[in-house]
């Protein structure tokens, strides 16, 4: 490793780094996205406990690269929402920001670091063979929240999904690792279907907030066919062909939960851990959704917390081989 700098300084309106080479640089990075994966305040980092340091450590690193991601899309709306500030010019700030960070990850992957997380990114994406093609997908997805929301049908949404939350599983499951014998290729449609099932399930949960920032993800020749256009679907006159959409929406988000879980069998034994609680959490999700007769508007849908440290827990059993 050539080099021996390890401090970033901050410049106008960046953080610069002098190729941080080192291996008490490569720490600091990972520190670093403990740091901001820790301050998500997030249940799945519990879920990293999991996996073996080293893979543990990689979570941590892909998981700061989206919390990152994920800001510089949201964080100039909801201070446009505060302040005021036209909303189109903020998303031409998050798109010119979005702009930056794409070049930024591709000078990191030449070796030019630009930003504290991206040591520990691309040592991941070279000790566990990520290809980088799915963190440049995530950064595609997350340019489609720039601009208000509208999805004519579900071949429209599916890319979407695809690229905010399918690309990262199938990161991800390069880091857990395959059972002998088994090839990545192999994993690939599974955890695609599972990352598909993951964001609609969000997609559901967060209709109210995501109205109020005008993104309307659920498909609009299915909202026609239902009768429910978004600004009727508070009105109580109209519930019923909300929960007739709704159901319709949970079937089919059923349907690419059992798809994904053919990916189980095919992890290795951390990996099957990780996989059943996420799989898990975000299933009980679904549940509850249908639970609250998909009330989505008077309050954030949550799963229960015993049910979580239930899920979480029976993730060793799945380890240890119980499950």
């Amino acid at each position: 490793m050539r080099g021996e700098t390890n401090t970033f300084e901050t410049g106008p309106g960046r953080l610069r780094a002098a190729r941080p080479r080192s291996p008490s640089a490569l720490r600091a990075s990972f520190a670093a996205c403990r740091a901001i994966t820790s301050a998500a305040n997030s249940s799945f980092p519990f879920a990293f406990r999991l996996l073996g340091p080293a893979k543990r450590d990689a979570m941590y690193a892909l998981y700061a690269y989206m919390r990152a991601t994920d800001d510089l899309a949201d964080e100039p709306a909801d201070t446009a929402q505060k302040s005021g500030v036209c909303c189109k010019m903020a998303g031409a700030v998050a798109r010119k920001k979005l702009a930056a960070w794409r070049e930024s990850l591709r000078a990191a992957l030449a070796g030019d670091f630009t930003h504290p997380i991206h040591p520990a990114l691309v040592q991941t994406v070279r000790r566990f063979d990520v290809p980088p093609q799915y963190l440049f997908d995530a950064i595609d997805g997350m340019e489609t929240d720039t601009e208000p929301v509208r999805m004519g049908t579900f071949a429209d949404l599916y890319p979407y999904c695809y690229r905010v939350a399918s690309a990262v599983g199938l990161a991800c499951v390069r880091i857990w690792g395959n059972q002998p014998g088994v090839a990545a290729c192999e994993t690939e449609p599974s955890a695609e279907a599972a990352g598909i099932a993951f964001q609609l399930t969000n997609i559901l949960r967060d209709l109210a907030e995501d109205y109020a920032r005008d993104r309307v993800y659920l498909p609009a020749d299915e909202l026609a066919r239902f009768g429910c256009p978004p600004e009727q679907w508070r009105d109580p006159a109209a519930g019923e062909n909300f929960r007739a959409m709704m159901r319709f929406q949970i079937a089919r988000t059923r349907a690419y939960y059992r798809r994904g879980a053919t990916l189980l069998p095919l992890l290795s034994a951390e990996g099957r851990a990780i996989f059943h609680v996420m799989h898990g959490t975000y299933r009980g999700l679904l549940d509850e959704i249908e639970r609250n007769d998909y009330d989505v508007f008077t309050r954030r849908v949550r799963v229960p917390k015993w049910r979580k440290l239930l899920v979480c827990g029976s993730g060793y059993f799945v380890k240890w081989g119980w499950l």
